[in-house]
């Protein structure tokens, strides 16, 4: 979906219904994503900043703010188990049959265009097949070898999949964005200074790169979030190749790029995150006043 994979755009379109195949919807997913690239990290236009809201902070708000709720300081706990849910959130999302997503309306981007409007029968009709295959299938044919008491367990079955799925997909996404010295305010500049924003050192700084080819290949690229959020069009195959001169350049330009040699090196560094911006503690220490016994 974002017509990287080919030169023929039949092709990326034909494959980007594999968003569908595993229980999301192309057309909110394109319309979700490109809003997310566009505003990366911005806490009222990005999104996936806010999407897991109220029950996830991935937003660092100021103390006091809202959206701050008092088990927010205690999500680095309970993180995983509400990822984990992510499948089944997407099954049941009433918006694939309007096709009008919630956090892209927010921002103000409008979704009553022509091409949406023309898809949103094609989007409900695949999401039923879908429904039909993956769950009430399941449990027809669990009924019609081991009766109604089979029920129970062909459900169990189908939720382990659903958070297996979830865990798989959800924490990549967690880990790309969400880290210690992240850029969370990327348009921070722009309201003290007046002066424009770097987009492409805005991507970077928003964004987290672990790993080189082989997680690269068992994640799709999913590892090299710099490089993709840079260079969206290219091929992720590429990725691996262009990484070492994006983080040269970097460097000699004062950009930060954010690199892990190990995915679990960034893992932790998202835990450590999102256990900051759930109890404060960035802004308890910026706000601490200075004693007079310096």
């Amino acid at each position: 979906n974002h017509g990287a994979m080919s030169k023929k755009s039949w092709v990326n379109d034909l494959f980007g219904f594999g968003a569908d195949a595993i229980g999301g919807c192309k057309w909110n997913w394109m319309s979700q994503h490109w809003t997310h690239h566009a505003f990366t990290n911005h806490n009222v236009k990005d999104p996936d900043s806010f999407n897991a809201e109220p029950l996830l902070l991935f937003n660092d708000y100021p103390l006091g703010h809202e959206a701050r709720k008092f088990y927010h300081k205690f999500q680095a706990v309970f993180f995983l188990p509400v990822l984990s849910f992510y499948w089944l959130s997407m099954v049941l999302n009433p918006q694939t049959f309007t096709l009008k997503h919630a956090g892209v309306d927010s921002v103000g981007i409008r979704q009553d265009n022509d091409f949406l409007k023309n898809r949103r029968v094609w989007a409900g009709l695949i999401r039923i097949v879908y429904v039909y295959l993956n769950i009430v299938r399941p449990i027809q044919n669990g009924i019609a070898a081991s009766g109604m008491e089979s029920i129970p367990t062909t459900l169990y079955h189908i939720l382990v999949m659903g958070a297996v799925e979830s865990l798989t997909l959800a924490c990549l996404f967690a880990l790309s964005h969400n880290f210690e010295q992240v850029d969370r305010d990327p348009t921070k500049g722009r309201r003290e200074t007046n002066k424009a924003v770097c987009w492409f050192k805005s991507q970077v700084e928003t964004s987290s790169t672990y790993g080189g080819f082989i997680a690269g290949a068992l994640t799709g690229g999913l590892n090299f979030q710099v490089e993709h959020h840079l260079f969206p069009r290219m091929s992720s195959a590429w990725y691996p190749y262009i990484a070492p001169k994006v983080r040269e350049i970097c460097k000699k330009h004062g950009v930060r790029y954010a690199y892990y040699p190990w995915v679990w090196q960034n893992f932790i560094s998202t835990f450590k995150y999102m256990h900051a911006a759930g109890n404060g503690s960035n802004w308890k220490e910026y706000m601490t006043p200075l004693k007079g016994d310096l």
